[in-house]
């Protein structure tokens, strides 16, 4: 078994800032990422909004460098590795991977992030993949010159929706109220868009298709109007996140929607286990809110290895 001195699981932001923070501290750290480093801004198109970048740069940049960030100062990550289970052992944790390796840990922050919501209707999950789609970004190239639809109404719904703009001939943004909740700035270049065609209060009722692919949506109204079908060949959906908290659930407190309760240095409620990122209770979840609570997580677990290693 690995003796390490902290353990981080998950790669996003927050993984990699708490990375960066133990690995110079000259802890020994390891993160351990189910997929491809990097979290959920690699599916970014564009990030304009994290200091030092005035001109912004793309999702995929700028998890490529907090990667190699923080593997410059000895931090060890272990991509397409997936944590099956955290357990107390002793006063250290066993963590134990699907690919058979146990490692001992004397600290662990939990960084796992979320997922996007489903909407659980009609034609959702058949059409997976078949034109229903949570990664403007991945997916948008598809759909040149084709009709997609976005729903939601937050800065993510927004600005994939003008992602989308570049390849698509018309954009349908679907939205349950009669105002957007995005940040006034990308409002107002969304209505500047003479692609976008917004759907006001609205919620996508079923996803329709020809058992191939995706050929229409069902819109309801939320103001009494009556029920329209939308002819598109994509759907994007981006109405909030899940948090990703398997790993989090025997261990330590969850909030009632989920996410792991941390106090304001990400210490949760089992001593040594800290947290940060999406998978936690913090309001504001943007990249640079992710890299501060990892920075925050990172420095209260150093703290408690040294009191461990060499108590007053």
């Amino acid at each position: 078994m690995q003796a390490i001195d902290i353990a981080i699981i998950g790669a996003g932001p927050a993984g990699l800032a708490a990375a960066l923070y133990a690995s110079r501290a000259r802890a020994k750290t390891v993160v351990f990422e189910r997929g491809i480093p990097g979290g959920q801004i690699v599916t970014t198109d564009w990030i304009e909004n994290y200091p030092g970048f005035p001109k912004g740069l793309s999702g995929q940049e700028l998890g490529d460098l907090m990667l190699a960030q923080a593997e410059e100062f000895g931090a060890e990550i272990k991509p397409f590795t997936n944590v099956e289970s955290i357990r107390p052992e002793g006063s250290d944790f066993a963590i134990s991977t699907d690919e058979g390796e146990e490692h001992l840990a004397r600290a662990v922050i939990i960084a796992t992030g979320a997922v996007p919501k489903k909407l659980g209707v009609p034609g959702e999950a058949e059409y997976t993949g078949r034109g229903v789609s949570w990664c403007a970004t991945c997916d948008g190239a598809l759909y040149k010159d084709k009709t997609v639809c976005v729903v939601g109404g937050g800065d993510a719904a927004v600005e994939e929706a003008m992602f989308l703009s570049k390849f698509a001939s018309r954009v349908h943004l679907i939205h349950r109220r009669d105002e957007l909740r995005a940040t006034k700035c990308i409002q107002e270049r969304c209505f500047d868009n003479d692609k976008i065609e917004l759907q006001w209060s609205r919620i996508l009722s079923e996803i329709k298709g020809d058992g191939r692919r995706v050929t229409a949506v069902r819109l309801a109204s939320t103001s009494g109007s009556e029920d329209i079908v939308l002819p598109v060949e994509g759907v994007f959906i981006f109405v909030g996140i899940d948090p990703l908290n398997a790993l989090a659930t025997d261990l330590v407190d969850l909030n009632e929607k989920g996410y792991i309760k941390i106090d304001h240095e990400g210490r949760t409620s089992c001593p040594g286990v800290f947290a940060a990122g999406d998978v936690t209770d913090s309001e504001l979840k943007q990249v640079i809110t992710a890299a501060a609570k990892g920075a925050s997580a990172a420095f209260e677990a150093l703290h408690y290895v040294d009191e461990k290693v060499c108590p007053i």
